[in-house]
């Protein structure tokens, strides 16, 4: 899937699949330009230790390039134990990752207003 706002790679056998270009276009709108990209625990980590000086393995990074450009990188082999806690199947975990990604990008915190927002995509997105 690739067009001139959106692409998405993948260096894993399996990544679940969600309207993926529609939820950004929700959130960042159609002009926003963003790279997704399904990532294993060794990139995501040089990611995290290059970028933010974290050595943990996250399960998802974001980062704005500028006001209309970003990047989203999701680890599932760490997302996907993590699905249980929050009550979704492991791929509806991941899209709630990208829609938390998605959230960074625009410019929220975490916080109230956040997990609102989030509560609200999901809802509109149909994940569970």
């Amino acid at each position: 899937m690739s067009d001139n706002t959106f692409s998405l790679s993948s260096t894993i056998a399996h990544y679940p699949t969600f309207p993926y270009r529609e939820m950004k276009d929700a959130i960042l709108g159609k002009k926003y330009e963003l790279s997704v990209a399904f990532v294993g625990t060794a990139r995501a980590q040089k990611l995290n230790v290059a970028y933010r000086q974290k050595t943990y393995v996250p399960n998802v990074l974001s980062f704005p390039l500028d006001d209309a450009h970003g990047e989203i990188y999701l680890c599932p082999e760490i997302a996907y134990p993590e699905a249980k806690d929050f009550n979704l199947t492991k791929d509806g975990y991941i899209a709630f990752l990208f829609i938390h990604g998605l959230l960074h990008l625009k410019g929220h915190d975490h916080g109230a207003t956040m997990e609102a927002l989030e509560q609200r995509y999901m809802k509109r997105f149909n994940i569970a």
